[in-house]
């Protein structure tokens, strides 16, 4: 599923730990989101959305 994680974090200036520990997940199921080898999981999609202030469906395109 293509997503705009990479992008959000590293415009906050995240690493992919920081943005693991502030959404309850470890560095490399960030990595594995980022690079399209992990769908999240529901409650998971809804933190990232509350921590960067967008939609689920602005952060994930499951049309890509």
């Amino acid at each position: 599923m293509k997503n705009r994680i990479r992008e959000l974090r590293e415009q906050r200036g995240l690493s992919q730990g920081a943005l693991g520990t502030e959404t309850g997940v470890s560095r490399q199921t960030i990595n594995s989101l980022e690079v399209g080898r992990y769908t999240p999981s529901l409650p998971l999609a809804l933190r990232l959305g509350r921590f960067f202030e967008l939609s689920v469906e602005e952060i994930f395109d499951d049309e890509a």
